[in-house]
């Protein structure tokens, strides 16, 4: 499951690089989290959480069933 996990926040990444931002995979639990740390822009803006949940998390969840949940580790 963490390969197609990479490959979705690939198609992702371009959007928040494009913000100054980016994401990288750090894990992927046995019951489904996604464990990703944000960087650049990303890291610290207000909106990030805004942007896990309703962007990332629901594009996730969407293309791969087994996804739970994401979190941002710092």
């Amino acid at each position: 499951m963490k390969e197609k996990v990479q490959e979705v926040i690939d198609e992702i990444r371009p959007v928040l690089q494009a913000d100054g931002g980016d994401i990288d995979l750090i894990d992927v639990t046995a019951d489904g989290l996604v464990k990703v740390k944000l960087r650049g822009a990303c890291h610290g803006c207000p909106g990030a959480a805004m942007t896990l949940k309703m962007g990332v998390e629901r594009i996730l969840k969407e293309r791969i069933p087994e996804v739970t949940g994401i979190e941002n580790v710092v």
